[in-house]
């Protein structure tokens, strides 16, 4: 199977997707201060459309391989990591100074779609 680890890794994030969503809106529901179960919800979100933009690349990938779709899906996965993992982390301690490292996986996600975007630029045109 062509990117079974790519394809592993997206079924556990849409895993972790579901987990999370359920996670925030029952057990934390009430627990957590608004501003705090905000950046829960917005890191399962984010998490969520890249996991299926993911999906897509990979089914794309199935049919036309490129190379700069590799990187675009490295990027996007770090950038989850660093993006939903802190909003998280943050939602679930407390600790305000995980919020720094949110911003750079956010930068992350962006280089992600423009790796895609030039990805796409370099592809031959049929």
């Amino acid at each position: 199977m062509q990117d079974r680890g790519w394809w592993l890794g997206a079924a556990l994030s849409g895993a972790v997707v579901v987990m999370a969503g359920a996670f925030g809106a029952h057990a934390l529901e009430g627990q957590l201060a608004p501003r705090l179960a905000a950046a829960f919800e917005t890191g399962v979100r984010y998490q969520a459309w890249h996991t299926l933009a993911m999906l897509a690349v990979l089914a794309w990938r199935a049919t036309l391989p490129l190379s700069g779709q590799r990187l675009a899906m490295g990027l996007w996965a770090a950038g989850m990591l660093l993006f939903s993992g802190s909003l998280y982390a943050m939602a679930l301690t407390g600790l305000g100074g995980l919020g720094m490292i949110t911003p750079l996986g956010g930068v992350l996600k962006i280089a992600g779609w423009l790796a895609l975007a030039f990805c796409v630029v370099r592809a031959p045109r049929n």
